[in-house]
């Protein structure tokens, strides 16, 4: 299974499509080592994130402490304090590490509410390669404002020899705002074709099946269901900053238990989790993210291995773009559904507003303000 640290709600990036910013976390109040080291081993993929992780002042022994539990142990940060990361890099260069970067330096800079960010996680990345990073990426979050830009970053990828992972805007629990949709969701769909077919032509298995996902984000984009069904709190799951695990970062319902005050297998084999995993099983919400597609991709038993789905769809697909022939996406993904959905309102950028003082604390009764009701159609 995989296994997602939101290390902190702590940022220092002003994000349109996310008001974590509004919202830090006391340093005192977030998960300590002690209750990490009750993260069970054996898993997949260990995500630490935020917020902004790099602002942990003891990111370097998390990592210590959680590094031996997975098979893989990743890092989401924004790339703007690459001597943070870089130490860590040094001495584990095969963990995985993914900057936010969401188009051209105008587009990116203003879509993520950072001056000079673009700069930044360029020479960020650079950095971390020369320090020896053998897992480096940037990660895009498809939207209306940077469809455009998806070759450009690709290439860009591509010629810096790093990956590229991709996702679309979502609403959940987390972001404190439920306004995550597209305004033009035919045009955001269409222009991820060119990606796809441009990741089925390289030589890299791990582009191959992120065509895979990102046809999954054509369909969430345009509001059909999902590709795969969810195996939240089966598959992954999510803890955040008040040691609260919760099957995924979307609905705050789906709480399975606190990893403070109880045992891992408390929360993973309790009552509690019998009961959330049904829930799942008829969740409404139409979400498709890297956490959870990418384990609803892979076999339950043999996670190294996709399903068979999957397995075909780029098999057959890879054949096609190698022989030239033109990928049939209208067999996979339904078009007409785009106009069933209303435009969706254009999103602010926070470039030029103040970062927010303002602290959550730990004994407020509810840590997410109620934003309104929400779906992910």
């Amino acid at each position: 299974m995989d296994f997602t640290v939101i290390s902190t709600y702590r940022c220092n990036s002003r994000c349109s499509t996310c008001n974590i910013w509004m919202h830090p976390t006391r340093p005192a109040d977030e998960i300590s080592l002690e209750v990490l080291a009750k993260i069970p081993y054996g898993i997949d993929n260990l995500n630490i994130t935020g917020g902004e992780p790099t602002l942990r002042n003891d990111l370097a022994e998390m990592v210590e402490v959680l590094l031996p539990k997975a098979r893989k142990l990743e890092i989401s940060s924004n790339g703007m304090h690459p001597q943070r990361l870089e130490p860590i890099i040094k001495k584990y260069p095969n963990i995985k590490i993914r900057l936010s970067l969401d188009g051209r330096a105008d587009v990116s800079d203003s879509i993520r509410g950072e001056r000079l960010g673009f700069e930044t996680k360029v020479n960020s990345l650079q950095q971390l390669k020369e320090a020896g990073g053998s897992d480096l990426g940037f990660a895009v979050t498809i939207q209306d404002e940077n469809v455009q830009d998806l070759a450009y970053l690709f290439n860009l990828t591509r010629e810096m020899e790093v990956e590229l992972a991709t996702s679309c805007p979502h609403n959940g629990f987390q972001f404190h705002k439920n306004d995550n949709s597209p305004y033009d969701r035919l045009r955001v769909a269409l222009g991820i074709e060119e990606l796809i077919t441009s990741m089925l032509k390289t030589r890299s298995v791990k582009n191959w099946f992120r065509a895979y996902l990102n046809l999954g984000l054509m369909e969430k984009i345009l509001g059909n269901d999902r590709l795969i069904p969810c195996s939240a709190a089966t598959d992954f799951v999510f803890a955040d900053p008040w040691c609260d695990v919760y099957a995924c970062n979307v609905r705050p319902d789906l709480l399975l238990g606190n990893l403070k005050e109880q045992s891992w297998d408390e929360i993973y084999n309790g009552q509690q989790a019998v009961k959330i995993r049904e829930t799942v099983a008829a969740c409404p919400q139409n979400c498709w993210m890297v956490g959870s597609a990418r384990t609803a991709m892979r076999q339950p038993l043999f996670t190294r291995l996709p399903k068979f789905g999957p397995l075909w769809w780029v098999l057959v697909n890879k054949a096609r773009v190698t022989l030239g022939i033109p990928i049939p996406f209208s067999r996979n993904v339904n078009f007409d559904v785009a106009g069933q959905f209303p435009a969706g309102n254009r999103r602010p950028s926070f470039l030029n507003t103040p970062a927010v003082k303002r602290q959550v604390h730990l004994e407020q009764n509810g840590h997410y303000e109620p934003f309104g009701a929400f779906h992910n159609r």
